[in-house]
C-alpha cells in the first residue's frame, strides 16, 4: 500500500523538492543583497525536475536491495546544483553584486505560491486516498 502512495505522489514529491531548493536559492540572493560582488543565482525548476525524475527511475541513485538484510534507501534529489546559474543582471550595481530586489521579491512569491499548491494537492490526494480506503 505504501509502495501505490509513494507512486502516486512522487513526481509532487520532487517538484517539492525541487521548488524547496529553489526558496533557499532566491533567500540566500535576498540575504546578500548588500555583499559586494554577490552574483544572484537561480535554478531552472523544468531541466531541474526533469533531470531529477530522469535520475530517479533511470540512473546511479536508484538503489537496490540484493539482501533481506538491506536497509531500504530514501530517494533524495542530489545534483541540483548543476541546474543552478548564475542570474541575467537588468541594472548593473557599483559594487558589482547583481541582486536586484524587485526580481527577487517576485521569484519568491512565485515560488512559494507553486510550493503551496504542490502541497495542497497532495494532500487533496492523499484525502482522496483515505476516503477509498474508508469507503466513502
Amino acid at each position: 500500500m505504501r509502495a501505490l502512495m509513494d507512486q502516486a505522489t512522487a513526481f509532487q514529491q520532487n517538484a517539492l523538492n525541487v521548488q524547496s531548493y529553489r526558496q533557499e536559492i532566491l533567500a540566500s540572493n535576498i540575504a546578500n543583497a548588500d555583499t559586494p560582488h554577490y552574483k544572484a543565482k537561480d535554478i531552472d525548476f523544468r531541466s531541474a525536475l526533469r533531470g531529477v525524475l530522469d535520475r530517479q527511475q533511470f540512473g546511479p541513485l536508484a538503489m537496490r536491495r540484493t539482501s533481506s538484510r538491506h536497509l531500504a534507501g530514501e530517494y533524495e534529489p542530489a545534483g541540483l546544483e548543476a541546474y543552478t546559474g548564475y542570474r541575467n543582471e537588468w541594472q548593473a550595481s557599483i559594487d558589482g553584486n547583481t541582486v536586484e530586489m524587485d526580481v527577487e521579491r517576485a521569484a519568491f512569491a512565485e515560488n512559494s505560491i507553486h510550493y503551496q499548491a504542490s502541497v495542497r494537492f497532495i494532500n487533496s490526494l492523499l484525502q482522496g486516498m483515505g476516503r477509498a480506503i474508508n469507503g466513502q
